[in-house]
Parts: structure tokens; C-alpha cells; sequence
């Protein structure tokens, strides 16, 4: 007699889907790193560049695929962070210092791994701030701590690939010292407390769509004054400005809060 069939789990394949597209992220991560590695020419740097452009894209992906078939866990969560750590971590801090940093020798080299490491802290804090009392993963908030990962990884890969596109000098000794500034820089963003926007609170509003029509309409300018490429470049640049702008605005805020706290602290602490 044969054995019953077994039936199709539907729900632990589709907790199979949104992991797998993680591991298409890994794996671009994983050739751009091996085509940094061995590069010759800038058409070696530009493929790199878009394998992490298409590592960019799983990532954004692999998110809203767990969220439409409920399938959040905390393995995900994990196994999310450690692809970042790859594609957008170690990937493009060594895309950017055999592309450029390197110029500068062990100097390049130490701003290369710094950034590498910033993306590596940024992400075991994010694990631990996503985490709820129960270990699954808690809701996204309005606000993230610290530049985003694959937003800093955006800026040194739409660099790359828009410096191709203009056939531009921008991996040329000229350009060496900017190249390590920016990249230290956007690792000092990524380890910061300075809040960034998430928009999983994007509501249909004059404001919002003040944004909106601006980064379309800017973005269109980009696009026509200079290349398409160089669109990415823009609106990551925008958002981090605007984490910037609002960090500034909300310092005094901040200060008088603590002055208020401090001043009900002296109160409660004096005898009656």
C-alpha cells in the first residue's frame, strides 16, 4: 500500500520567498566583491556597481514580499542584516577603494574598512532596536537611528556608475581626497543617533505631497541637466538632507525639553 501523500504547506513555502530573495542579495554582493577584487578597467568597477544596483532592488523587495504573506520572523530579520553586511557594507566599501581609496594607500584602505564596520554596528543596533519583548520583530517606527545602510551604500554605488555613464574622472588621483571624506562621513551617519525618515508613516497630505511633486520635479531637472545616472545620486543626497535639516530644526526643541526636565528634577529634589 502507498503511503498517503503529503500535502503542500503553503504557508512555509511562501516563508521560503521572501528569503530567497535575501540570498539573490547576498549573491550580488558576493560577484561584485569577486568583480572589485580582480577588476582592470572601469567597465570591471561599472559592472560591479550595478550588481549592488540590483542588490539594492532585492533588498527593497524581499521586505514587502514577508510583509504581503505575513511571513516576518526574526530569522528573517537576521538573515536580512547579514545580507546588508555583505552587499552593502563590505561590497561597496571595497568597490569604492579599488575604484578610488586606494590611491591613498593604507590611509584609503583604513576609510574603506571603516565604513564597512559603521555598516556592520549599524545593522547589530538595528537588530537590537527591531527586536520585541517576544524576539520577533517589532513595527517600523517614523523615525530610524542612523542613516540606513543601503542608503550609504547607495551614494559611493550611484557614484560609480554615474562617473561611467559621463566617461567622468571622479576615480582619478583629483578626486581621492573627496572620495575618503565623503566615504568616513557617510559611516559617521550610519553609527550616528541623527533620525532619518522611514515614510512607513507617508500619509496623503499637502505636505507629503509638497515632497513629492519636488523630488519628481528635481529629479527631472537632474535628469535633463546632466544624466539619468546621476537621479540616484540626488535623491539619496535628499534624503539625508532632510535627516540633517530636522535634526538641526529640533535642537533647540531638544534643549528645552532637557532644561525642563533638569529644572522638575531640582523641584522634586528639594525638602518641603
Amino acid at each position: 500500500m502507498a503511503p498517503p501523500a503529503r500535502k503542500l504547506d503553503l504557508k512555509k513555502t511562501l516563508f521560503l520567498l521572501p528569503n530567497m530573495i535575501t540570498l539573490s542579495s547576498i549573491f550580488c554582493g558576493f560577484d561584485s566583491i569577486r568583480l572589485s577584487g580582480s577588476a582592470t578597467g572601469d567597465d570591471d568597477f561599472y559592472r560591479a556597481s550595478l550588481l549592488l544596483v540590483f542588490a539594492l532592488f532585492f533588498d527593497l523587495l524581499d521586505g514587502r514580499v514577508a510583509r504581503l504573506t505575513k511571513t516576518q520572523s526574526a530569522f528573517g530579520l537576521q538573515i536580512d542584516s547579514l545580507a546588508d553586511v555583505v552587499s552593502f557594507a563590505t561590497a561597496p566599501a571595497l568597490l569604492v577603494y579599488r575604484w578610488s581609496l586606494q590611491q591613498k594607500g593604507t590611509l584609503g584602505l583604513v576609510c574603506a574598512f571603516v565604513f564597512a564596520g559603521a555598516g556592520a554596528v549599524r545593522l547589530a543596533r538595528f537588530n537590537v532596536l527591531s527586536m520585541g519583548e517576544s524576539g520577533k520583530p517589532s513595527k517600523p517606527g517614523k523615525y530610524i537611528v542612523g542613516l540606513p545602510v543601503p542608503g550609504a551604500a547607495g551614494i559611493l554605488i550611484s557614484l560609480v556608475v554615474a562617473n561611467h555613464a559621463v566617461t567622468g574622472t571622479l576615480a582619478g588621483p583629483k578626486y581621492a581626497w573627496p572620495m575618503m571624506a565623503l566615504t568616513v562621513f557617510l559611516a559617521f551617519l550610519m553609527v550616528s543617533t541623527i533620525k532619518f525618515r522611514s515614510f512607513k508613516d507617508l500619509r496623503l497630505n499637502a505636505r507629503s505631497v509638497a515632497l513629492v511633486a519636488f523630488a519628481v520635479g528635481s529629479s527631472a531637472i537632474v535628469s535633463i541637466q546632466y544624466k539619468p545616472a546621476f537621479v540616484l545620486i540626488w535623491l539619496l543626497a535628499f534624503y539625508v538632507g532632510i535627516g540633517l535639516i530636522e535634526m538641526l530644526v529640533t535642537i533647540p526643541r531638544r534643549r528645552r525639553d532637557r532644561d525642563r526636565e533638569r529644572a522638575q528634577h531640582h523641584r522634586s529634589s528639594l525638602p518641603p
